[in-house]
């Protein structure tokens, strides 16, 4: 998630002020959201073989979207006379951008994270497909043994884990946003 939100603030930060880069890369990503997952990390598996590789590109690619449109949202959103406001007393393009914009564009940039992070947790399911790390090789371990008593445990066990981890870290995601938000802005 670290990776895909880096990736996608910087882009969104760069095509944020232009109709045409905000359609542009919105387009690319949800073009990559619209792969399945089986098929992108069956496409990953040749160009990187097995395991951390294709799973975690394949999370940062799935990861995308929701963080760029917010992040190109959030920013579009900050009222052009704080920015004129900001400039007019000495500040830089780049300290308007980190001292005004950003905070004010964190809660919306927020909300992206937390909705990729909730389909990432689903995604990284099918990471077991990868020989990839998670709890996805709990309910193929499971599936793949039907008709045994331990089957249907196992793989209820991974899904319920995945379930309780998604809670978790929406959680953690709520009260960052809480603890980061700058108190003016809060809802």
């Amino acid at each position: 998630m670290l990776l895909a939100t880096v990736v996608a603030v910087l882009i969104g930060i760069a095509v944020h002020r232009s109709p045409w880069g905000s359609a542009l890369s919105t387009a690319a990503a949800s073009i990559i959201l619209t792969v399945p997952s089986f098929a992108l990390l069956g496409l990953l598996i040749p160009a990187m073989g097995l395991g951390v590789m294709p799973t975690v590109t394949a999370l940062v690619l799935y990861a995308l979207l929701p963080i760029l449109r917010n992040t190109i949202i959030g920013l579009a959103g900050v009222d052009p006379a704080v920015a004129d406001a900001a400039r007019g007393v000495g500040m830089n393009r780049l300290r308007v951008l980190a001292r005004i914009e950003m905070p004010l564009a964190w809660p919306s940039i927020l909300a992206g994270i937390r909705v990729s992070t909730q389909l990432s947790m689903g995604i990284l399911a099918m990471a077991a497909y990868a020989k990839g790390p998670g709890l996805g090789n709990l309910i193929f371990s499971g599936l793949a043994r039907l008709g045994s008593p331990t089957a249907v445990p196992m793989a209820l066990t991974g899904t319920v884990l995945i379930i309780v981890l998604a809670l978790a870290l929406d959680a953690a995601l709520v009260l960052i946003g809480r603890l980061t938000t700058p108190r003016g802005i809060r809802d």
